[in-house]
């Protein structure tokens, strides 16, 4: 099924249309009257990693469903066409989500899958994020065809990001390397290192895992070294407030300790401003399913300043916790460092 999809998705690279689709009715163990089936259509971006994360939603879905089948819409955004410049630049991350939303709307679409790292801390009032699967890896991975760890590095290495949290966080603990802008999908990514344009990159673990290219991995770096930003690792599915058949089917696809953690990590973004290219790392864990513990940096991406914050709580006291964490940070002086990257912009 990955390789069906992987394929699928070069296919859908070469088309210049906005929209392509194909029906995905995996085999079961129980056969089901196609006449009985129920169609729903999901909507995802065309990349090899957005296809993988529809293929994991579609498993689950139909393991759930056995009557359902799905189309699977493939969007391009612009996020995706525009690929010379930082996203940060024109937009942010949101770029990924306005022809994907204009598809709900318009009722192209039944759902969405993203990848939660992605999505804005405020969606529009139509929309809302129904389910979030249970967590992938959400640690950073260092990736590099000279170095087995990102301490290697020499004076002057050149390290590819478009992440303004990962250049603060890079300018930060390692200023002797050189930090450039890096775009593309992960394949892009990683010719651009096999060609020597790079001496390492930072990608997210869960990306390369999920198209089995965990071979590239050096390094999974700790969250004490590269915290991670706010629902890495995490699938999440948008679809309409008010389209009550679609929510009642994915419910059983929502993953509630993993919901707990995204949601807290992402109030602390939308109280810091809910910029899609905030430089932000939020991580929140459960602790023996009665405390949550949650850390958060706020970086600079140009000088490198960082600031901390670490508080646990209980595990119904998200809200109180995120607020505790994001009053600690504007007390050491996070304001400053946004007002300094919102100037820039």
């Amino acid at each position: 099924m990955s390789r069906f999809l992987n394929g699928l998705s070069d296919f859908f690279a070469q088309r210049p249309c906005c929209h392509d689709s194909f029906i995905v009715n995996l085999p079961l163990s129980v056969a089901v009257s196609r006449a009985t089936c129920m169609m729903m259509r999901l909507g995802t971006r065309k990349s090899p990693l957005a296809m993988a994360q529809a293929e994991i939603v579609c498993r689950q879905l139909i393991k759930c469903q056995p009557d359902l089948e799905i189309e699977v819409v493939g969007i391009t955004t612009r996020g995706d066409r525009i690929q010379n410049v930082p996203l940060a630049a024109v937009g942010g991350k949101g770029l990924f989500l306005k022809e994907i939303e204009e598809a709900l709307l318009n009722g192209h679409i039944d759902f969405a899958v993203h990848s939660m790292k992605d999505v804005p801390a405020q969606l529009a009032r139509p929309f809302q994020i129904t389910a979030i699967l249970e967590r992938g890896n959400p640690l950073d991975a260092f990736v590099s065809t000279r170095f087995e760890e990102i301490d290697q590095l020499p004076h002057g290495a050149r390290i590819g990001t478009s992440s303004p949290r990962r250049k603060a966080i890079l300018r930060g603990r390692y200023p002797h390397a050189e930090v450039l802008d890096l775009r593309g999908n992960i394949n892009t990514r990683l010719t651009h290192l096999a060609e020597g344009n790079f001496d390492a990159i930072i990608l997210a673990a869960v990306g390369l895992e999920r198209l089995e290219l965990d071979d590239q991995i050096r390094q999974l770096m700790a969250t004490e070294v590269m915290l991670p930003s706010a629902g890495q690792g995490a699938i999440g599915i948008e679809c309409l407030r008010d389209a009550d058949r679609v929510v009642e089917s994915l419910q059983p696809l929502n993953h509630g300790p993993t919901r707990s953690c995204v949601d807290t990590e992402r109030l602390i973004s939308a109280q810091l401003g809910g910029s899609c290219h905030l430089p932000l790392g939020a991580f929140a864990t459960i602790h023996e399913e009665t405390s949550l513990d949650l850390k958060a940096v706020v970086g600079d991406p140009e000088s490198g300043q960082l600031v901390f914050s670490h508080a646990t709580g209980s595990l119904d006291g998200g809200s109180e916790l995120a607020r505790k964490v994001v009053e600690d940070l504007l007390h050491q002086g996070a304001d400053e460092i946004l007002q300094r990257v919102n100037a820039i912009e």
